[in-house]
């Protein structure tokens, strides 16, 4: 066979880097287009992702005859329905994964260890480890929760760019669900300023009345990750007033540590 321009620059990527040019290009279009919301035109993701035109129409004919792509009536594309299973076994997988780290925070501090990522400005919890305390916190593994008034959900905005984070949370106030509901958009983005620096978050008593939760983010994970533990106020502050190597946030950045050397692609 003749070598193609096309071809001849594919083959020559692909010894340079050991992966297949093509693959990497039909990913990098799909992660533009969940950075876009799911939804873009083909000019969109041609600016976004910086691919020719050509190599778009080809990638994207061939994603949306295998499902994981769809066209809308506005001649916009969309994430297709194909993902959603793979959506779902990777995250049962990354709760499998991490869920020993989940036990030895739950052992460390005998509080509810939890772990979330950010999925479609959502935050969705894939692992847990229930403290065995009596009273305690649970939360449906699978479940989806707005971020800006849950400790993982705070974390994970940390993680992001600033415009990022702002686009998610929106110029309009915030919902409350309790009365210590951070509802301003503005004093949230503060809050996460200061999350980055002191290399933690606070959710108290934001989401639930009587509720206190630290989180952090999980360092080297290939998507925004956060660690938590949550349990009753008074229980959650005493670990907090805990001195030493072995304190609350220590131990916890030590875990996340391993967990996303883990994690890391």
């Amino acid at each position: 066979m003749v070598a193609t321009p096309d071809t001849a620059s594919t083959t020559g990527a692909d010894r340079a880097s050991g992966g297949v040019q093509s693959v990497e290009r039909a990913f990098q279009l799909l992660e533009a287009l969940a950075d876009s919301g799911g939804v873009a035109t083909l000019s969109e993701l041609s600016s976004s992702s910086g691919l020719p035109m050509p190599t778009i129409h080809r990638l994207v004919r061939t994603l949306v005859q295998q499902g994981y792509v769809r066209q809308d009536t506005a001649r916009r594309y969309t994430l297709g329905p194909r993902l959603i299973r793979l959506g779902e076994t990777a995250g049962r997988l990354l709760g499998s994964w991490a869920r020993p780290y989940l036990a030895e925070l739950m052992e460390a501090t005998g509080e509810t260890a939890n772990l979330a990522v950010l999925e479609g400005g959502e935050v969705v919890y894939v692992g847990q480890v229930q403290s065995r305390r009596s009273m305690r916190m649970f939360t449906e593994v699978g479940r989806r929760v707005q971020p800006h008034c849950t400790g993982v959900g705070k974390a994970l905005l940390a993680q992001l760019p600033e415009d990022e984070a702002r686009a998610i949370l929106g110029p309009n106030p915030l919902p409350a669900h309790t009365e210590y509901t951070v509802t301003d958009p503005q004093e949230l983005m503060d809050q996460l300023a200061e999350a980055r620096e002191r290399g933690y978050v606070v959710d108290d008593q934001e989401q639930e009345i009587g509720v206190r939760c630290i989180a952090l983010a999980v360092p080297g994970a290939p998507t925004p990750t956060a660690l938590s533990v949550s349990g009753p106020e008074a229980r959650i502050r005493a670990l907090e007033e805990q001195a030493g190597a072995s304190s609350l946030v220590p131990v916890m950045h030590q875990i996340a540590t391993r967990l996303g050397q883990v994690l890391a692609p």
